[in-house]
């Protein structure tokens, strides 16, 4: 079971003060601060924040029961209600004193529900009468009110990532209205209604906000509602249906995610995956909004894996009392005090931790059997490259051996998540070039996230380490192997050259010499330079591999150099002489390194015949038969009279 836990709490919580040792403990989404607050004489705070650097403790006057209390980003401005009128405010800006000030509702006889920061200095006062927009003028210690909304209001809800506020507006609580906060200016958005579940009479139904939460999920706004039906109803159990809410138009029902039970629900978003906790049973579930099983809307969804509970978690023992010998404690998980916060947030007030709830990938190896889908599943995720790397090499070895049709639908989809990076990247180069990105905030660079497998990927934790496997027949390796490179051709992706190497390496090992021979004839490999030399170093265990190489290079055209540097090193000097005759490169090469060349063949007669052409182009081209001195063949000069006297020189032929 240990290995089937796709959910855990992460390693270092936030730790505070316990339920049972302060009065309040209040949580601020926006900030993803805790604070906890002890009254007597004066009030006692301290906030804690994502890391131990965030830490803040400070004292104020003890003016009553604290109802809410958040910091301004940064930490510059504090609000707290103690009243259901007011809102009190302390600066924190450095050379500004610490001096409270105070705002009232302008409505009259209006109860302030609750207050939400949009900005450093702007705050949103949510009353059962509508909503309030003010600026805050911390250096006058007073605010100044932006913009009003009069609207009768049963409950709020607040998406600090989008700056978007929900507002209930009606008696059964089930007609949203929207508001965003950008810039300093507030827009209504339009309003929908939640769809309640059929009850019977003379029962209504209502929405209550326990059952709302709001997400980004894949970068777009999502109201998820979390749907009871009726037992007289023919339905099996819960729903948490998803409203997608646009910043213009209207909002659309689009997703509904089957829970099959019933009972307590609390919802989470990790990793743009929805997880459903079911108190009862102390299982969660996730569900993959992208993972569609039709174009219906809206689209219906059963979980990605089945239920499983969250990793056991052990609370180590610290204070004064703790002993090294003493064992951590287990966690209560799916406890009836956790509360549960978007959107990845978890917290134990009664034993004073935050935790926030991780995915863990390797699990869903060995619960999600179908590759298409796991890939699917595994593309989308945050840390995906290595666990994807793992299931490539999982499905190619083993006992598990997956069928090459399957084997190609992961190359296929690995290859086309590559080839989309490629081409964003290559517009945003073409972009640069020409100018397109200077003062276009806009055009940024991709983004290379962990989901582009690329070939080198692939060749290195991979391919390679197949390759190299004695209990694998040679004829999967070979078949796996161009399977992956018809991917990459498929979507238009230059295939690199060390996969044809570890195509040819495979072949050769296994004496596939007409495979090799069919490869090359009929392109199967492409020509490159790389190639070319590899064949070329292949001579002597394949023959023909010398003119499968040269041919290649010829192909190349822009291989000259190389050939006749190849044909040189295996002391084929006419044949080089030839060959840069035959494309017309003759008048240009080097005296020098063909009369190197030929006189370490020791032929004493292909010497003579080097040396007696080199005369004739210098005759043709200058003149004269005499090499200059910047050709540096003196030592070739001397060696040609040594062996066939000064009079077999060529005499210069008069024009």
């Amino acid at each position: 079971m240990e290995d089937e836990y796709y959910l855990e709490l992460c390693d270092n919580p936030v730790q505070f003060e316990n339920a049972s040792s302060v009065n309040n403990v209040f949580f601020d989404e926006a900030n993803k601060q805790v604070f906890a607050v002890r009254s007597g004489g004066a009030t006692g705070v301290v906030v804690k924040g994502p890391d131990d650097k965030n830490t803040v403790a400070f004292r104020m006057d003890d003016k009553g029961e604290v109802k809410c209390i958040k910091f301004s980003f940064g930490n510059k401005i504090l609000a707290v209600q103690r009243t259901s009128k007011s809102v009190d405010f302390i600066n924190f800006i450095p050379d500004l004193p610490h001096l409270e000030y105070s705002q009232e509702c302008k409505t009259k006889n209006a109860n302030l529900l609750g207050f939400c920061w949009t900005n450093w200095n702007e705050i949103v006062f949510i009353t059962d009468q509508g909503i309030e927009f003010y600026q805050v003028l911390a250096e006058k210690r007073s605010l100044k009110l932006l913009k009003s909304q009069s609207i009768n209001v049963n409950w709020y809800m607040y998406c600090p990532e989008t700056s978007v506020i929900l507002l209930s507006i009606t008696a059964a609580g089930n007609v949203l209205q929207p508001f965003l906060f950008r810039n300093g200016a507030m827009s209504r958005m339009a309003k929908f209604e939640i769809e309640l579940p059929a009850v019977p009479k003379p029962a209504k139904s209502s929405l209550s906000e326990r059952d709302i939460a709001v997400a980004t999920i894949y970068g777009q706004l999502y109201v998820m509602y979390l749907k009871h039906h009726s037992r007289a109803s023919n339905h099996a159990g819960a729903e948490v249906v998803l409203y997608h809410l646009p910043r213009e138009g209207s909002c659309k029902k689009m997703h509904v995610l089957k829970l099959n039970t019933t009972g307590k629900f609390a919802l989470n978003v990790v990793d743009n995956l929805v997880v459903v906790h079911h108190q009862s049973s102390q299982t969660s579930l996730i569900f993959d909004i992208k993972l569609l099983d039709g174009d219906a809307i809206p689209t219906i969804h059963q979980p990605v894996l089945p239920a499983r509970s969250i990793h056991p978690y052990k609370i180590p023992q610290i204070g004064p009392a703790a002993v090294a010998s003493q064992t951590p404690v287990p966690c209560e998980l799916y406890s009836s005090t956790w509360s549960v916060f978007q959107p990845d947030i978890i917290i134990s007030a009664s034993e004073g931790y935050l935790w926030y709830l991780q995915v863990k990938l390797k699990p869903a190896l060995r619960l999600l059997k179908d590759k298409g889908r796991l890939m699917d599943f595994l593309l989308r995720r945050r840390d995906c490259k290595m666990v994807i790397l793992s299931v490539c090499f999982q499905m190619l070895n083993g006992e598990e051996k997956d069928s090459l049709a399957v084997i190609a639908t992961v190359f296929d989809k690995l290859n086309q998540v590559y080839k989309e990076f490629l081409e964003m990247d290559q517009s945003y180069t073409m972009a640069v070039e020409s100018g397109l990105t200077r003062g276009n905030t806009s055009q940024k660079r991709p983004i290379r996230t962990q989901a582009v497998i690329d070939q080198s990927d692939m060749y290195t934790h991979v391919l390679s380490v197949f390759t190299e496997k004695k209990d694998v027949s040679h004829k999967f390796i070979t078949a796996v192997l161009m399977e992956y490179i018809r991917s990459l051709n498929q979507f238009q992706i230059t295939v690199q050259h060390y996969l044809y190497e570890l195509v040819i390496k495979t072949l050769v090992q296994h004496n596939l010499f007409y495979m090799l021979h069919q490869f090359l004839q009929y392109h199967v490999l492409s020509d490159s330079k790389p190639l070319a030399c590899l064949l070329l170093s292949l001579e002597s265990t394949y023959p023909p591999a010398h003119q499968l190489s040269l041919d290649m290079l010829k192909r190349l055209s822009t291989a000259n150099d190389e050939i006749v540097e190849v044909l040189l090193s295996k002391h084929q000097v006419l044949g080089a002489l030839r060959f840069i005759r035959s494309v017309g490169g003759h008048d240009n090469i080097s005296a020098r390194k063909f009369l190197d060349a030929a006189k370490q063949t020791q032929d004493e007669m292909l010497f003579y015949t080097i040396f007696r052409f080199f005369e004739q182009r210098n005759q043709r081209l200058r003149g004269n038969p005499a090499f200059t001195p910047g050709e540096h063949c003196e030592e070739h000069l001397a060696y040609f009279k040594q062996v066939f006297g000064e009079q077999a020189l060529m005499k210069p032929i008069s024009q």
